[in-house]
Formats: C-alpha cells, structure tokens, sequence
C-alpha cells in the first residue's frame, strides 16, 4: 500500500518498541509481570520492551482460521493453548462446511506446533497463572487474532492482561477497553488503512528474527544484563 509522506509515526519496529517501553515503565523490574508478543511482528516490539523493562519474554502462537473461499477472511482463530475461537455468522454466511472447517483447524494446529516448537526449541510457554502479562503486537488491524489471544490468556489465568500496540484504529481502542485491565496504545489515527502506513520501514519479521530477539533477551536477563541490541 502506497503511503502518505506525513502518515509514518514511527521509523520501525524497534522505535515503536521503545517509544513503548518508555509508556510501560511502570512495570520496570516487576517479578510478576511477563511480556508475551504476537509473532511475528510484535515480538520485535516485545524484545525492545523487555530490554528496556527487563522483563522476560515469551510469544504465544495464534493462527487464523481462514476460509475456503478467501484464506485471508477469519471464521475464527485457535491459540497454542488450545483456545478455539469460531465466528459462527461467517461460517454460516459463507457455507463452510464441517469437514472444511476440520481440515483448516487440524492445518492450523500443525502450523502452531511448528512455529512454537521452532521459536522455543522445545521449551514450554512461560507460566502464565497469577502473573501480569504485557500482550504485546506491532498494531491492530481488525483484531481478529489478538481477540482469541487475550481469551487464551484468560483461561490460562492470567492476573492482569495489559494490551500494548504502538498504532491501533479508535474503535479498535474503544473495544479493547472493555475487555482487558489495561491498554496502552500510542496512536490512534483516524485515517487508518493498515499496521505498516504509520511505520517508515515494515519489512517481512523472518523465524530466524523471531527466535534471535526471544534468544537475546532470555541471554540477557540470565546475565542481569539488558543492553543488547
């Protein structure tokens, strides 16, 4: 998507990751308080915020489940957790059948496992239970997979969920404050198309970019040091 020149708020993903550090300080330090980044553009917002708050990170993998006639339309969500999310209203308007929606689900689910077991390395999520998480992302477009996120959050019983995104369009920061405990968004334009219109450079987020950053920070924060990067 073509751009307006005076539409970028931010130079990239780690300027928008600090200038979020910067709005979470609060949260500096706190032992009860996990940042846990959407992959894989928030998790390069997460490694700054965690750096900077030292703070431990973690991703939880969210796929979409798109439909059959246009992969890019959401009937729904599944969570690593095991969380299903199904928007009912799609899959009847678009007559997708039980045996479709099966196929795409048990897709999905060998997708999650690759992604989680490649961005881990066999290491389980990091717990959950009684503590604060800082969900974190690189924006929010139509919220689809940060919805079942927060509801995969709460079922693992997380104490506080605190929804964090540079750029977010209004009504999407309306909804999200009626169903979370905290949300920290530093934009909310009007005029909003797309995530990457506010972003200078919105370059492709690679696995390998995934787990250096998730890498770095776990490294760091075992040597009480949050300088890298």
């Amino acid at each position: 998507m073509t751009k307006r020149a005076d539409d970028a708020m931010f130079r990239d993903r780690r300027d928008a990751g600090r200038a979020l550090a910067q709005a979470l300080s609060k949260y500096k330090d706190d032992p009860a308080v996990i940042v846990v980044a959407l992959p894989r553009g928030g998790v390069v917002i997460g490694y700054e915020i965690s750096l900077a708050l030292h703070l431990p990170l973690d991703v939880l993998v969210v796929r979409k489940l798109g439909t059959p006639v246009n992969p890019e339309l959401a009937m729904g969500a599944l969570a690593e957790t095991g969380y299903r999310y199904l928007n009912e209203d799609v899959i009847r308007t678009y007559g997708v059948t039980v045996e479709q929606l099966d196929a795409e689900v048990r897709r999905q689910e060998r997708e999650i496992l690759r992604r989680s077991d490649k961005y881990r390395g066999g290491r389980r999520l990091l717990p959950l239970k009684g503590n604060t998480v800082l969900v974190v992302d690189d924006g929010i477009a139509t919220g689809a997979t940060l919805y079942a996120a927060l509801a995969a959050l709460r079922q693992a019983e997380a104490a506080r969920l605190v929804v964090a995104v540079p750029v977010a369009p209004p009504d999407a920061a309306r909804d999200l404050r009626a169903k979370v405990d905290e949300v920290v968004i530093l934009q909310t334009p009007a005029w909003f198309f797309g995530i990457s219109q506010f972003y200078e450079r919105f370059p492709q987020v690679e696995d390998e970019e995934v787990i250096a950053c998730l890498e770095t920070v776990r490294e760091a924060l075992s040597r009480g040091n949050t300088s890298a990067g």
